[in-house]
């Protein structure tokens, strides 16, 4: 008797895509809309429109986020009230939310991020997207930066507009200087990293470097501000950097910090570059486009 032929599994349903979604995959139109527009103006504006406490400008505010940004997690938020769309930006999570690697040779994600372009330095070079390079002395302005890191390592963090937008410290270490680069507010998402040239160097950005403790190996974060509420605060500074700065550009500071403290924040997602010396490695498991919390392995030494 011949064996009855067993059950077909029905072919998987293609999942259906909202109009909301195909508008913006339109990659042509998402650049556009978030880019040819007078985006320092636009950034000004919406640097003053988010802190507006009216509740019923707070509420339809926080609607259009959600709306824009269906993965917008505010459960793991300190509070659950906001003032205004910029206190949501700026939020603070609650106490073990992100756990901290106590492994002393591990360092951790220092924001909630995708993982974009990471790799070798090639002498001087780093990337911001396949065949998008960028010159470590446009970005960081400073040779003997520029000197140490030659042949170093190199990775692209993104914080998307929904994300924890505060990062961290990845070790324990020393901080002596904040450098301020005045620049434009491109955005910072692939699609416009797939277009402009050198976008990194050209943008609002600021560059901090790290000399870890116990070890030779030393480290620089460089938060790279965008469009809308380009904007970044230092625990450590009094006054923010942005657009209205008017202060020195190199930024004398003593500062020590431990592994997960926190150093500072954006008021709008954006990216930071993480540059290491050589004797700092990725983790094996990770990968381009994988989604990191802070304080997750990030490098090992």
């Amino acid at each position: 008797m011949m064996e009855a032929n067993p059950p077909q599994a029905s072919p998987a349903q293609p999942r259906e895509v909202s109009w909301r979604d195909r508008i913006f995959q339109q990659e042509d139109l998402n650049f556009l809309l978030t880019n040819r527009v007078p985006r320092i103006a636009l950034t000004r504006f919406m640097g003053w429109f988010s802190k507006i406490e009216h509740p019923w400008i707070r509420e339809a505010s926080l609607a259009a986020w959600r709306w824009f940004a269906d993965d917008l997690a505010l459960h793991e938020a300190r509070k659950s009230k906001f003032t205004s769309l910029h206190d949501c930006f700026i939020r603070e999570l609650r106490d073990g939310v992100r756990p901290i690697d106590p492994d002393p040779n591990t360092l951790v994600s220092p924001c909630d991020a995708i993982l974009g372009a990471h790799g070798r330095v090639q002498g001087t070079t780093a990337f911001q997207a396949k065949g998008f390079p960028y010159l470590l002395e446009d970005l960081l302005q400073d040779p003997e930066l520029v000197a140490r890191y030659e042949d170093g390592n190199f990775l692209t963090l993104r914080l998307k507009s929904s994300f924890y937008h505060r990062f961290h410290a990845p070790a324990d270490g020393n901080l002596h200087q904040v450098t301020y680069i005045s620049g434009d507010t491109w955005n910072v998402n692939p699609i416009a990293l797939k277009r402009i040239e050198r976008l990194f160097c050209k943008n609002e950005r600021a560059v901090l470097q790290l000399d870890l403790k116990g070890t030779k190996e030393s480290m620089v974060l460089v938060p790279v501000a965008a469009i809308l509420v380009a904007s970044m605060r230092f625990r450590f500074l009094n006054e923010p950097l942005n657009l209205q700065y008017r202060g020195p550009n190199r930024i004398p500071c003593q500062v020590s910090f431990r592994k997960g403290e926190e150093l500072g924040w954006f008021e709008h997602g954006s990216t930071i570059l993480v540059f290491t010396t050589s004797g700092l490695r990725l983790c094996q498991h990770l990968r381009e486009g994988e989604k990191l919390l802070m304080g997750q392995p990030l490098l090992q030494r």
